[in-house]
């Protein structure tokens, strides 16, 4: 059931009109899986891996098995409120697995695949994880942390030959009827850590009552979802928001086939059979997979792909990317922003408004998001400030993960401060800046990286590009640019010069990149992510040892 009346054709009637209806009790569980019995045999699951080999998985399938794995997680002791790691990447198993912790009353722990053992080691160690759920790639590696974890009592693994730990053999031996946890809408359902891109990784404490406050911004970023033959999907990890809270949930809760493909690293050419063969009709695809799809050849001619809307978040997507998803993707690509600690709150529903390419969009129904002051107060009409949205929210997290200290360094007079710099329109669009750490300090100019990069991205020898400000003696920061080229361009000062030339052209003379060097990847988080603080890091190393 849909939460925003499609029939209604104003963006800002939808929002004056919505009110909130979240039950006292709830479960994310009985909310995505339980509600479907009646159609049971419907898929909610495609599968396919980097091999080719495919398979597909019921509703009726999930509950089953989330049933039988939520015995095997009491049985090895696991109680409501305990930690429960889930490292897998776009899988089955993974599916399987959130579903049984929240019926447990758990708190499921989603962590990368791609993390190292120092960061999957800090994770768990500080939020006293009882169980790890990962793959047979990973399952030495945790084992091996498992002796230094006091509180990590088993791993259990997939498809790892240890016939004791293997998740399959012991759902096969496990009960098939699970009685949900009676929880609460405020009881905690899972942990994210941050990206870490400002400091170290904090754990965000999300409760069941976020998956229902998700939804009108999902409904909207998605031109109306559902709608008959709909199919999802997103290379976003499950691991974090964007793939879990703004992927797999969402569609598991409307009854709508969400695609779970296993393949490693993003791979443009393959994501665009995957649109074509699975018929994908909605889309969540983030700014940096978006960059990579424009070196397919011959997109624009691919008539099997049929998208009626996609969403992108993460970073900014700016005004060449949405100009571009037009042309080539047949949608005007819907722009969303939101933070792990307050998912889902601004964005764009092309279906019945006209988007303002380069802008974030609008506050989404039943979220109130604004720019304030360091006092608290809401700024004027096109002044820069700190993007904030309103307490008492039901995608508001419930806190870090013990650090009560550092969320209430995160309220101002009832605002929650995002760190993001941006500024509101005459008609009410939001437009992004760029975090406040990343904001160029220039010759009396505060610059914002993201418009730059967006300009950057338009010279067709740029794939990709990152901006930082560097210490500089005179202007007290230059702006930077590390530029990754197409296949078909080669590094030049020539061509450095030409890439300037663009964006002063563009913008103006106090924006463009006064240096450039080109590099054969950015620094990224596991969510997509450019990491500036490295960026800026590696500028300030080599200024130290000159």
């Amino acid at each position: 059931m849909s939460l925003i009346d499609p029939a209604q054709t104003s963006f800002d009637a939808i929002c004056e009109n919505f009110h909130w209806n979240i039950p006292d009790k709830l479960n994310i569980a009985h909310q995505v899986c339980e509600r479907h019995q009646a159609v049971s045999d419907r898929i909610a699951v495609f599968y396919e891996n980097a091999a080719g080999d495919k398979s597909a998985y019921s509703f009726g399938q999930l509950k089953k098995l989330s049933d039988q794995f939520a015995n095997v997680l009491r049985n090895f002791g696991v109680k409501p409120g305990d930690r429960v790691a889930i490292v897998l990447s776009q899988r089955i198993e993974t599916v399987i697995a959130h579903l049984a912790i929240y019926k447990l009353g758990g708190i499921s722990l989603p962590l990368a695949i791609l993390f190292g053992p120092e960061a999957l080691e800090y994770r768990l160690r500080d939020s006293a994880c009882k169980i790890v759920i990962t793959d047979k790639n990973k399952y030495q590696e945790l084992l091996s942390l498992q002796t230094d974890l006091p509180d990590l009592r088993q791993v259990i693994g997939c498809q790892t030959g240890d016939q004791r730990t293997e998740f399959w053999n012991l759902l096969e031996q496990a009960r098939t009827q699970f009685e949900i946890h009676n929880t609460c809408a405020d009881d905690p359902a899972c942990l994210i850590y941050t990206s870490g891109t400002t400091g170290p990784p904090k754990g965000a404490l999300i409760a069941h009552r976020a998956v229902i406050g998700n939804f009108t911004g999902f409904e909207m970023s998605q031109n109306f979802f559902p709608k008959n033959s709909d199919v999802f999907w997103t290379p976003a990890d499950w691991a974090w928001t964007g793939g879990l809270w703004d992927g797999l949930l969402p569609s598991l809760n409307y009854g709508v086939p969400i695609l779970a493909f296993e393949g490693g690293g993003f791979d443009p050419e393959r994501a665009v059979a995957l649109l074509e063969d699975y018929h994908i009709s909605n889309a969540f695809i983030p700014p940096t997979a978006l960059k990579m799809l424009r070196s397919v050849p011959g997109l624009g001619d691919k008539s099997g792909i049929r998208l009626r809307a996609i969403m992108s978040a993460g970073e900014q997507v700016g005004e060449e990317l949405i100009h571009w998803g037009k042309e080539y993707l047949g949608t005007t690509i819907n722009e969303m922003w939101g933070q792990t600690e307050f998912n889902y709150l601004v964005g764009n529903c092309s279906a019945i408004m006209t988007p303002k390419p380069g802008s974030m969009g609008k506050p989404y129904p039943g979220h109130r998001v604004d720019v304030i002051d360091d006092q608290g107060e809401v700024v004027d009409v096109g002044q820069h400030g700190e993007l904030a949205a309103w307490c008492n929210d039901p995608v508001m997290f419930l806190g870090y993960w013990n650090n009560q200290t550092a969320t209430e360094e995160k309220i101002t007079a009832n605002w929650f401060r995002t760190g993001d710099i941006g500024y509101r329109d005459e008609d009410g669009f939001l437009w992004f800046v760029g975090r406040k750490d990343d904001v160029i300090s220039s010759a009396g100019y505060r610059i914002g990286p993201g418009e730059i990069e967006d300009s950057l991205i338009r010279h067709p020898a740029v794939l990709q590009a990152a901006v930082i400000g560097k210490p500089d003696e005179l202007r007290g920061q230059i702006v930077k640019a590390f530029v990754v080229l197409t296949q078909d361009h080669s590094a030049s000062e020539a061509l450095a010069a030409d890439i300037q030339q663009s964006v002063r052209q563009r913008l103006s003379a106090h924006e463009y990149p006064r240096e450039i060097e080109f590099v054969e990847a950015l620094p990224m988080t596991t969510t997509g992510k450019v990491r500036r603080m490295d960026l800026r890091q590696r500028e300030l190393d080599k200024i130290n040892s000159s």
